[in-house]
């Protein structure tokens, strides 16, 4: 067995009521695409991977099993978080006004950054709150 490791190694796990519709729209609001897409018995999401240059999120419909009581959705808990998925994007104002026109609920303006680059915030549909920035933490300039 190889140790070696493929893409990230950190990888968000969101759950959404309306799993599709959201799959559909990170697609085209923010620029994910398909990797794996799984449905339940239920006409919901059992599991699906999308993927955004070399990082990876994994999702699925909300449930109550075992997994899903450790987890609120942002309505229920007066649209706050406890993180938030933060994606490197190559035009960080191109990638905000696409986003914006899509429908995503800006929070936080695109602007320039303290520790580099131009980043914004917003949430999806269901509340999720993503932040997008051209700051790459990987990158030595």
């Amino acid at each position: 067995m190889s140790d070696a490791i493929h893409g990230s190694t950190l990888i968000p796990c969101l759950r959404y009521r309306d799993t599709h519709a959201m799959i559909a729209w990170l697609c085209r609001a923010f620029g994910f695409e398909k990797h794996a897409v799984y449905d339940d018995d239920a006409g919901g999401v059992a599991h699906a991977q999308l993927v955004h240059g070399h990082g990876m999120l994994m999702l699925g419909s909300v449930r109550d099993d075992a997994f899903g009581r450790h987890i609120a959705q942002p309505d229920e808990v007066g649209g706050r978080e406890t993180q938030c998925t933060y994606v490197i994007v190559a035009d960080c104002r191109a990638h905000y006004e696409h986003a914006k026109a899509a429908g995503a609920v800006i929070v936080d303006d695109c602007e320039e950054k303290d520790y580099g680059g131009t980043g914004y915030s917003c949430r999806d549909p269901e509340g999720h709150l993503w932040s997008f920035g051209s700051y790459d933490p990987w990158r030595t300039e």
